[in-house]
């Protein structure tokens, strides 16, 4: 741990030529280097968090309509937290400062979700960075400490590059067969079947995407992998575990530094899921659940 910035302090996380920077603020994941090229697409240190880059998001991912949701026949009211869209989005610990217990190649972060307006569930969270030989492999914890059985969900929202190629000429691959559509205010109106290019392959300049996916093909070890190759057939991919069935995929167009970005989030439910129920999983009291994600070049 070294310095401050309105990010808080900043882990720096080393394994040979496998280097994270890991920000107080959200756990969010701000760097990632493997042999001396990004995998995360930097920003400047001296800002707050743009675009919720690389941020852990929970008790729920996306948007919430209105910020009200009806919890088993109880109105609950969330502050609204995206003013343009009258919206409550990304959860309660975007903007919290987690506990930090780090080695020279790992570090977990840590932070509680106390009961507040809209949800009132004290639920303990933790997320492990551990570098491995060709990236990082991420692992979260959520334990439910209420009385009373706590909703949740949870997504991260990494940007992903390859960070010597002109982001225009990467390819996207997306393994998903459904993709949602979405209303003026970025809220989930049904499902469509997913564009067959993505799945093939579009060259990342082609695209324009806010969209959450679904029905993922998973590969033979049970792992979604989505990815961006470079003319030359390097390969970074964003996998994602058991449990997170939906990605977001994001194409920004005023990242800093940077005309052209994507973010891919893995997420265990989509947009608006506290009304849906779509992807909620309700824990016991004391009852805990683990999900592993990863960025890996190749």
């Amino acid at each position: 741990m070294s310095f401050e910035s309105p990010t808080g302090t900043q882990v720096h996380l080393q394994s040979g030529d496998v280097t994270a920077q890991i920000a107080q603020v959200g756990a969010s994941l701000r760097s990632l280097r493997v042999g001396g090229i990004d995998l995360v697409t930097p920003y400047p240190l001296d800002i707050p968090t743009p675009s919720c880059s690389g941020v852990v998001l929970t008790p729920w991912p996306n948007r919430v309509r209105d910020g009200l949701w009806n919890d088993e026949g109880t109105a609950r009211q969330l502050a609204i937290t995206e003013p343009k869209f009258t919206n409550a989005s990304h959860g309660l610990l975007r903007f919290s400062a987690y506990e930090i217990d780090q080695t020279d190649a790992a570090a977990t972060l840590s932070a509680t979700i106390f009961p507040q307006t809209g949800f009132p569930y004290l639920v303990e969270t933790s997320v492990t960075y551990l570098l491995t030989d060709a990236g990082i492999e991420v692992i979260h914890v959520l334990t439910n400490r209420s009385a009373d059985p706590a909703p949740v969900a949870l997504g991260t929202h990494p940007f992903v590059t390859i960070g010597d190629v002109d982001p225009h000429e990467l390819v996207l691959r997306i393994p998903a067969a459904t993709a949602f559509e979405t209303d003026e205010r970025m809220l989930p109106t049904g499902t469509r079947p997913a564009d067959a290019a993505l799945r093939d392959g579009i060259r990342l300049g082609d695209a324009s995407l806010d969209t959450g996916f679904t029905d993922l093909t998973r590969d033979g070890d049970g792992r979604v992998r989505t990815s961006l190759t470079a003319p030359d057939g390097r390969r970074v991919t964003l996998w994602q575990g058991e449990g997170f069935d939906f990605v977001q995929v994001y194409t920004a167009t005023n990242y800093p530094g940077h005309d052209l970005a994507v973010a891919i989030e893995p997420m265990t439910a989509p947009a608006d899921a506290l009304n849906s129920g779509l992807g909620i999983r309700r824990l016991a009291p004391d009852e805990s659940w683990t999900l592993r994600w990863g960025i890996t070049l190749g």
